[in-house]
């Protein structure tokens, strides 16, 4: 898994969502906090990407979700 600097471009967010590996993310998050999930996938519906992204931010900062990142990356190669 590549490091990324968090700018992610709209399109590649939605790419990244719909593939095997986003979608198992996004499971991992709504096992961690399933409400802020469904606020931050809210927010992105209504075209609020940059409340979604602040949502999803402070996700990925959880020690639980980088430990999965880093576990899944190692997997992948």
């Amino acid at each position: 898994m590549q490091k990324n600097s968090g700018n992610f471009s709209i399109e590649e967010a939605m790419r990244l969502a719909k593939s095997p590996a986003g979608q198992q993310l996004i499971s991992h998050l709504q096992e961690q906090d399933p409400d802020r999930v469904n606020k931050a996938m809210a927010e992105a519906s209504g075209g609020n990407y940059a409340e979604a992204k602040q949502i999803l931010s402070a996700l990925l900062k959880d020690k639980n979700v980088q430990n999965f990142m880093k576990q899944f990356g190692e997997r992948d190669g």
